[in-house]
């Protein structure tokens, strides 16, 4: 396939449109402060890295669906954190980072021309772009009980929202569902940033106030990315309908599509300990209390950011403006229309970046 052919499907890839803005934010004297992308810089901790070495000799192929420890590691965690009820290793399936199975999903369900893919107007590019890659008609919403049912084969939520960091109450989500199940339509949950309340507590699709005790036709996605800074391993799962899980299992077995064996076995350590996820909930606290409280004292005001690693943030001006203004200052960030055009005047500031970079950042905008 061409290049040509490639771009013809595919959005651009918008990371590269902030190059300039970049180049412009590593001149300030005192280095960048970059903040447009949520990516953890800080330590894995230790427990999980000894898990992973402890594991380091695995010379033969791990298993899709992964070891009967890491069944029990995923089971238990949705049992205890999410509240769901009576999940079975038939209801979890280990996915390689949850990028990757965004981007596949639609493929790997069997979806192309002819059928629709919804997800939020402001949202991660990815939903779209896996809409595109299997040729499916993306579709976004502002509420999705209010969308055209027709052709309508898979809605993405995400709850805590990026970029927004809005988060869906529990009857929201149970209104969802039910139109949903009402209408045949398949639901994926991005639940990526639930560990990551602040000012509002997140619920999952699985919660049984909001599935009615079933999973039919919803499917939770969890990653370990940001709540164990373990973005490096790609370890994230799935939980939820087994029939979906099942299929998926065995497409995924074709393809080969395995989590390493060490990368399971730290995934088994990191959701068995509570601890280092509180430890990393309060250095991002703390780093949001402070960019908050010097971007709105530079003129920002800060919007929905109830939950997840960013301050969705605007000066009611084109955000590429907003961008500009910041790399001046040496401060990078995420202009909003990355995320659709809804989010023209906002731009995405992410709260990974040190506690020096960020008090940094505090004193520029000051």
């Amino acid at each position: 396939m061409s290049a040509a052919a490639v771009s013809s499907r595919l959005p651009v890839f918008p990371w590269d449109k902030l190059e300039p803005y970049k180049a412009t934010a590593a001149a300030h004297p005192d280095g960048i402060v970059d903040l447009s992308v949520g990516t953890p810089v800080d330590p894995v901790p230790e427990l999980i890295r000894r898990a992973l070495v402890a594991a380091a000799d695995s010379p033969g192929y791990p298993t899709v669906w992964g070891t009967v420890a890491l069944r029990d590691a995923l089971t238990g965690w949705v049992e205890r954190r999410l509240g769901a009820r009576g999940v079975t290793h038939r209801h979890v399936l280990p996915v390689v980072g949850s990028k990757e199975l965004v981007a596949w999903l639609p493929t790997q369900l069997g979806l192309g021309p002819g059928d629709r893919v919804a997800y939020p107007r402001l949202a991660y590019p990815t939903y779209e772009v896996g809409a595109r890659l299997c040729g499916a008609e993306p579709v976004v919403y502002d509420d999705p009980t209010e969308l055209d049912p027709a052709g309508l084969r898979l809605l993405w939520l995400n709850s805590p929202s990026n970029p927004t960091g809005r988060v869906l109450s529990q009857e929201e989500l149970t209104r969802i569902v039910a139109w949903a199940r009402r209408h045949g339509v398949l639901v994926f949950s991005d639940e990526c940033y639930l560990e990551l309340g602040w000012e509002a507590d997140p619920v999952s699709v699985l919660h049984p106030e909001v599935c009615g005790g079933t999973y039919d036709g919803l499917v939770a996605v969890h990653s370990l990315s940001k709540r164990s800074n373990l973005a490096g391993y790609r370890a994230a799962f799935l939980a939820g309908d087994p029939a979906v899980l099942g299929e998926l299992l065995q497409i995924r077995k074709h393809g080969g599509m395995m989590t390493p064996a060490p990368v399971q076995a730290a995934t088994v350590a990191a959701l068995g300990d509570d601890r280092h996820v509180q430890e990393q909930r309060e250095r991002y606290a703390a780093r949001r209390t402070a960019l908050r409280a010097a971007l709105e004292a530079h003129g920002f005001r800060v919007d929905h950011s109830e939950a997840s690693l960013y301050l969705w943030s605007t000066r009611d001006e084109p955000c590429w403006d907003t961008v500009a203004h910041l790399a001046e200052l040496g401060i990078l960030v995420a202009p909003g229309d990355f995320y659709g055009v809804a989010g023209e005047r906002h731009v995405r500031v992410a709260l990974t970046a040190t506690d020096e970079r960020i008090d940094a950042a505090v004193k520029r905008l000051g």
